[in-house]
């Protein structure tokens, strides 16, 4: 079992957005967002399955599922491995998720059960930018903001 660490919890707090990678039927690969993935403990990653039919259905079939979490402007991440189940209402794990689902959206917002990631094994993601790009962290994160800021549509 891996241990989620602080450096681990805080790259999911900021992210806002991951990805879950799990396996499809006929094998090949189905990559989905998740906007509500949270550390729920040292060992355990959650997120709500609002509206994800084919990841959910993929994780009952076969529950091995990898979660890529990047923040954006640390150029920085993880890549965590781990095996799915499933919480609903009335379990402490869902009524977290739903409580701070409703908070963040507002009432009445899709909550049809809690995936639940046994973190196995924990990779990190690191940009070349580290490497190549003669910057430390906070070089980063003050190049990309203002990348971010430039590329924004007009309000």
């Amino acid at each position: 079992m891996t241990t989620i660490d602080q450096d681990m919890r805080d790259i999911v707090s900021s992210a806002k957005l991951c990805f879950a990678a799990t396996i499809c039927a006929d094998g090949s690969p189905n990559l989905s967002p998740k906007g509500s993935l949270r550390v729920y403990d040292d060992e355990h990653l959650v997120f709500m399955d609002i509206d994800s039919p084919n990841t959910v259905a993929n994780l009952r079939r076969d529950p091995r599922i990898e979660i890529n979490v990047v923040d954006v402007f640390r150029r920085r991440g993880y890549r965590f491995k781990g095996t799915a189940s499933f919480r609903s209402e009335g379990d402490p794990a869902y009524e977290w998720v739903h409580s701070w689902l409703l908070d963040l959206n507002g009432p009445g917002y899709p909550a049809n059960e809690v995936v639940m990631i046994r973190v196995e094994r924990v990779l990190p993601l690191l940009s070349p930018a580290y490497t190549f790009g003669g910057l430390e962290e906070e070089g980063l994160i003050e190049d990309w903001k203002a990348k971010y800021l430039e590329d924004s549509p007009p309000a």
